[in-house]
């Protein structure tokens, strides 16, 4: 079971938080807007805190951390904009095409950043490949019929809660593992399970089509 199957349990905790949006005027749009940015203030914080910056130690952490908050916010508000749009009776689909496509590039760019502060574009590359793959097939299962399809090892939500996970780990620690930091072992695993998320996702949906 992936994060993204556990959004209908935590409806409980999104209630005050959408109540809260409505009431200051936002519009699932915005929100979804918001998001963005703040992906974009992860990607630049993760860039500078990486050792390919040549900063001094504290800062880098203090840019790491800075990264992993605004990768956790991404990701509250990027379940809080459906619920909002919802509770507004506003949902349409062209603000679902928004939200797919600002969450598309969310995931390009802090992965971007992170390769960046590593200077591991080629690890960048094989997880940028993994990541839209997984996503790709998981709206192409609703396009042909069989409904969106979160199955598989690694959604969208585990990504950004490793992501932060991580953005705070690499804010102390130091060392490498087979010449990869904590962050390169993250662009690793985006590759690797991405990947393998994506064949899952394709052989479920293969399955019910054939």
């Amino acid at each position: 079971m992936t994060l993204d199957q556990l959004r209908p349990r935590i409806q409980a905790l999104l209630d005050p938080f959408v109540r809260l949006a409505d009431r200051l005027g936002l519009t699932p749009n915005a929100v979804s807007v918001i998001a963005f940015g703040l992906a974009g203030a992860a990607a630049v914080a993760f860039a500078l805190g990486g050792p390919a910056v040549d900063a001094p130690a504290g800062s880098r952490a203090l840019w790491y951390a800075l990264g992993a908050v605004c990768v956790g916010l991404n990701g509250w508000l990027d379940v809080i904009d459906g619920e909002l749009a919802r509770a507004q009776d506003v949902a349409s689909e062209a603000g679902d095409v928004l939200d797919h496509v600002l969450d598309r590039y969310a995931d390009l760019v802090i992965i971007a950043g992170f390769s960046a502060g590593v200077g591991r574009y080629d690890l960048g590359l094989a997880a940028v490949t993994g990541v839209l793959m997984t996503s790709y097939l998981g709206t192409q299962a609703q396009a042909v019929g069989v409904g969106r399809l979160y199955a598989g090892v690694l959604g969208r939500a585990d990504r950004l809660a490793l992501s932060g996970l991580v953005g705070f780990a690499a804010a102390g620690l130091s060392r490498s593992l087979y010449g990869l930091d904590i962050v390169g072992w993250l662009l690793v695993v985006f590759a690797v399970v991405g990947h393998i998320t994506a064949l899952q996702r394709f052989r479920e949906v293969w399955g019910q089509l054939g």
